[in-house]
């Protein structure tokens, strides 16, 4: 039969993994306690770094539905379980390790499904969520831009139709009375000419 604090450890574990948008295990032999302090902070309060006993990680990870995980733990390992920007952790993760080269990147689970190390490091690839949104915007500003261009264009043109045929229709109003006074012109000439 089971401890109670081990099982209240699986339940934490297992609860951890289902509110989490992703975990991320690694590996800590030969890091300090300072060290662990300083990747805490570095992480920020979008992750929490917690050291966990392997067998009951697995145990939790089968109860939170993740399967495929008993290769990664093996040794000591830690958890950083993501509940705000994915990527922003996954840099935070992959800088610290580039500083610290005993802290290792073993893998992690997103979304249901296990990561390797590798993937792990192209999601600290991706630019932040703020950056992706205001991308996103952009675009989005750009694309308004050119739909209000395209609605705009056919009122435009039949603006100009419009403006054309009114003075056209003006120009034809005033062509009678300007022909008009030629004929007359040419009348009182010939007249005077006939009068001679």
């Amino acid at each position: 039969m089971a401890r109670p604090d081990k099982a209240a450890d699986v339940a934490e574990l297992t609860e951890a993994f289902s509110n989490s948008a992703a975990a991320v295990l690694t590996e800590y032999r030969g890091l300090t306690v300072k060290d662990l302090k300083a990747l805490r902070r570095s992480l920020g309060e979008d992750a929490t770094y917690a050291v966990t006993k392997n067998t009951l990680t697995m145990i939790a990870a089968r109860e939170a539905g993740i399967e495929g995980l008993d290769d990664k733990l093996a040794g000591p390992t830690a958890i950083a379980f993501i509940r705000g920007d994915v990527a922003t952790v996954a840099k935070g993760l992959r800088d610290f390790a580039k500083a610290n080269p005993l802290l290792v990147i073993k893998g992690g689970v997103m979304d249901g499904r296990v990561l390797d190390a590798d993937s792990v490091k192209k999601l600290a690839d991706l630019e932040s969520r703020e950056v992706l949104l205001a991308k996103l915007a952009g675009a989005m500003n750009g694309n308004l831009a050119k739909a209000v261009g395209l609605f705009a264009a056919p009122l435009s043109q039949a603006a100009r139709a419009l403006a054309a045929l009114t003075s056209q229709k003006q120009a034809g109003d005033d062509a009678p009375a300007t022909d008009a006074a030629p004929a007359a012109e040419a009348t009182t000439d010939a007249a005077d000419a006939a009068s001679e």
